[in-house]
């Protein structure tokens, strides 16, 4: 998939034509459920239980659609699991994406 053929990136890119600060803007579900990021950059999760566990892991992602980098996930709680929101950006700056998916896992090695 190119640059001009995301659809996540087209309607990114309508958003901000229009004004819209697209930083923490949500996703309409038919593009967020539809569409697999063109590259995934960074990925980062703390799951010191077992592969079975079904609890809800800290992670930190950073995923390119066009050129739009959208850096997610769920931020470090008490104990293995999290019940913490998620949290998401939406940047054209690669590397602002992954300092803050990194910032929010806590992953300071470069």
């Amino acid at each position: 998939m190119d640059f001009e053929t995301s659809a996540i990136a087209r309607w990114l890119d309508e958003q901000e034509k229009k004004g819209i600060d697209v930083s923490r803007i949500a996703l309409p579900d038919d593009l967020a459920n539809d569409e697999a990021p063109d590259e995934t950059v960074y990925f980062k999760e703390i799951r010191p239980c077992s592969i079975l566990c079904t609890g809800t892991h800290p992670f930190a992602t950073v995923e390119r659609f066009g050129r739009w980098f959208l850096s997610r996930g769920r931020d470090r709680d008490e104990g293995p699991h999290t019940d913490l929101p998620a949290w998401w950006f939406f940047t054209k700056d690669r590397e602002a994406a992954v300092r803050t998916a990194k910032s929010h896992i806590g992953d300071t090695k470069r």
